[in-house]
């Protein structure tokens, strides 16, 4: 009989239950007994909820990140953290670079894991570095979920992904050479786990599904050959995409079970299921675990028919991926329509959909005929839905030509119009967009959505908001100002509120890093744009100021990525529709007198394929989304646009295509490591490269603010640079903000006097 099991579910509670423990806990509000006992019945729910399966995951979960929770359990603490404080102070001051006692310290950097929205902590790693296992709270959560009667399976990030994700922060990369005692190390913590009687481990190798170099496969095979020795059983997980040049490797390591995706790696089922020996475990991501899109379950077991008569128990059926990038529970939305409704599932509905395929598999389709049914009904509904098409987005999409997406002169010649209008100083101060969304704030837009406030009413009370925020900027003596997005309850979600061609859901939140969530919208049909959504906001906001203001949009890419993207046309095809409707947007805020507009692109890395293969398709057309989105202003207007927790050797040229004549870039947490790349390439545009950490509370000086910018200088001639915040600042609160922002104005000022 086919086995059940889920590489992991969502922490962040049905309710976001322990996001509001996090922040009660970090503003001294509460207690770190209090936010334990919060996370305690975040557990419990999540292990209740996956009760029917065979296996259920324990060390999945976390109070922050579960990268961050690797590198404690293996003492793998940089030195800057090390104080005779609580372990908690310790671990949260890695994260965020303070905690409730203890002193501010930069912390950790953060960059995306693989390539999801989801943001992990990166380990750094000592010339010298060694490691000391402590598991105690994982074996308590274990012992926690056995207690309550759960079959438990332990969760570990791999060892060689963990030395593949982390960095040396000095000197030459030496991460590899880590490796014996890595691998000492985590033989200790299976040791341990057997101690208490666990039968399988569940080890995370997602590098499995990248191109890695010969040096990293033979460290996974020396690892594996090591860990196999181990008096555990160990299920291998691979997911994100394909083995590729990795299968045989992969089918070569001497390990129990092997987990693959065959949502985002269909294609390889079969090579795989013939590669594998059949008296090992093949577990089977079949159902998705990173959109929200229904299961067929009537096409995922004609799939896993052959396999399951064939291996038996050896057969594993489990969600592609963890269950960490999905809602948790599709029951609680009471506002979504009918028929949209019953093309979704989210956390609880898709381990309900692993255990359908599972019974179906071992009873007969006829065990699950009712549920059967209303998923054949579903899928032809959508199929034939006719609110999902449109005839006039179509054919505008099908007239772009290449002129569309090309400005009207060359980058040298528009910046010269470009500097003649704006006549900004040398090293230009901005922000990146957003400013705090206050507890004022927040309530105008709940009580404007629940009736309580007229929408005369509410217009003034956010006129009045920019109005402040405009003010702030004034004093503050920002070269470039924005109106500060009081509005907006997300970069993306307010988009797609005014767009065709989403949904939303009341409670869909997603993790996103530590207590941050978002709500991604769901675009189920063609996109286009109703009427303008930016422009009267920025309007009046320009006419409060002599200042420039900037027009604030997120990209076609961005939009995409951290929307849940419909599955039944390409990717491309979504980004092309958005971007007609974004290059509507910036033709009507240049009319209404915005000389610069802003268009970010985050995510523009994150979906970027992990096959080198796969990239180049994929960078044709997000930069032409992007180009498309820009391209149909004067050139006296200047086109911005931001990226943030990226990795930019790899697609530099990209950045480059993209022909935007500002980027701002994270920098801050890395020291401008992530500059590096603009040393050897010369880019040819203008770049702020991020000089604080908006991520993180602590408020860092003038002095190293100005020292950022002054290393940035060896990189990029001077009169190229601008100076701004790492990204938006609208989840960090106005007593941090002003004196930050006071600091980094007056490093810019300091610089300029120099060169005066």
């Amino acid at each position: 009989m086919a086995l059940t099991h889920s590489l992991g579910f969502p922490r962040v509670g049905r309710r976001r239950e322990l996001k509001f423990a996090l922040e009660a806990y970090w503003s001294g509000d509460s207690s770190e007994a209090l936010l334990q006992q919060a996370a305690a019945q975040v557990r419990q729910y999540n292990w209740q909820v996956q009760q029917g399966l065979d296996f259920v995951p324990a060390g999945d979960f976390t109070l922050y990140d579960h990268v961050l929770d690797t590198a404690v359990r293996l003492g793998a603490v940089p030195e800057r953290f090390k104080a005779d404080e609580p372990a908690i102070t310790t671990y949260f001051r890695q994260a965020r670079g303070r905690a409730p006692g203890g002193q501010d310290v930069p912390a950790l950097e953060m960059t995306k894991w693989f390539n999801t929205n989801y943001h992990y902590l990166v380990p750094e790693l000592a010339d010298d570095q060694q490691f000391s296992l402590n598991v105690d709270e994982q074996l308590a959560q274990i012992r926690e979920a056995r207690a309550a009667g759960h079959k438990v399976k332990p969760v570990l990030v791999g060892p060689v992904t963990f030395l593949y994700l982390s960095k040396q922060r000095e000197g030459a990369d030496q991460r590899l050479s880590h490796l014996p005692k890595l691998i000492n190390a985590y033989s200790q913590w299976l040791d341990k786990l057997a101690a208490e009687g666990i039968e399988w481990v569940q080890i995370d190798e997602p590098l499995l599904v990248t191109d890695i170099s010969s040096d990293w496969q033979q460290a996974l095979q020396t690892a594996y050959q090591a860990l196999s020795e181990a008096p555990v059983k160990i299920l291998l997980a691979s997911y994100f995409g394909t083995l590729g040049n990795n299968l045989a490797l992969a089918t070569s390591l001497p390990v129990a079970g092997l987990h693959i995706d065959a949502v985002a790696g269909r294609a390889q089922l079969g090579v795989v299921d013939k590669a594998w020996p059949e008296d090992k475990v093949l577990s089977v991501g079949i159902v998705n675990g990173r959109n929200v899109w229904r299961t067929d379950l009537r096409a995922a077991i004609d799939s896993l028919k052959a396999i399951g008569e064939r291996r038996g128990n050896q057969l594993w059926v489990a969600p592609s991926c963890s269950l960490l990038h999905s809602p948790v529970d599709l029951a609680q939305e009471d506002q979504l329509d009918d028929e949209l409704k019953s093309w979704l599932a989210f956390g609880v509905q898709k381990v309900e959909e692993v255990q359908l395929i599972a019974k179906a598999l071992n009873e007969g389709e006829g065990a699950i005929g009712e549920a059967l049914a209303a998923s054949d009904a579903a899928a032809a509904a959508r199929k034939s839905s006719k609110r999902i098409h449109s005839d006039t987005v179509a054919k505008r999409v099908a007239a772009i030509t290449g002129n569309d997406s090309q400005r009207q002169s060359a980058f040298g010649d528009r910046i010269a119009k470009q500097r003649e209008y704006l006549k900004l100083p040398a090293y230009p101060t901005t922000t990146i967009g957003s400013f705090p969304q206050t507890p004022t704030i927040r309530g105008l837009r709940r009580d404007w959505r629940a009736g309580r406030l007229s929408e005369p009413q509410y217009r003034e009370a956010i006129s009045k908001e920019i109005e402040a925020v405009i003010r702030e900027q004034e004093a503050l003596d920002l070269d470039v100002l924005v109106h500060g997005e009081a509005e907006r309850n997300d970069m993306v979600e307010y988009f797609g509120e005014l767009l065709d061609g989403f949904a939303f859901t009341r409670f869909g939140w997603v993790q996103s890093y530590g207590s941050r969530c978002v709500k991604p919208p769901i675009i189920f049909g063609d996109v286009s744009r109703a009427q303008a959504m930016t422009v009267e906001w920025a309007a009046f906001a320009q006419t409060l100021t002599d200042k420039p203001v900037k027009g604030m949009l997120t990209g076609p890419v961005t939009i995409l990525g951290w929307s849940f993207p419909r599955d039944d046309i390409e990717l491309k095809t979504i980004a092309q529709q958005i971007a007609l409707a974004l290059r509507d947007e910036v033709v009507d805020l240049e009319q209404a007198g915005i000389k610069v507009i802003q268009i970010d692109e985050p995510a523009f890395r994150e979906l970027l394929p992990l096959k080198l293969a796969d990239q180049s398709a994929y960078f044709d057309w997000a930069v032409e989304a992007f180009r498309l989105s820009a391209a149909g202003v004067a050139d006296d207007t200047q086109i911005h646009t931001h990226m943030c927790y990226s990795e930019f050797n790899a697609i530099i040229d990209a950045i480059a295509a993209l022909d935007a004549d500002v980027i701002t870039i994270e920098t801050s947490r890395s020291a401008n490591e992530l500059l590096d790349v603009f040393r050897e390439y010369a880019y040819p545009n203008e770049i702020g490269p991020g000089v604080y950490d908006i991520h993180s509370p602590r408020i860092p000086s003038v002095d190293e603010m100005a020292a950022l910018i002054q290393r940035a200088e060896a990189y990029i001639p001077a009169e190229r640079i601008w100076v701004n915040p790492d990204c938006g600042l609208k989840t960090r609160r106005w007593d941090e903000v002003r004196p930050a922002l006071k600091n980094m104005v007056d490093a810019a000022k300091q610089l300029r006097s120099q060169v005066a």
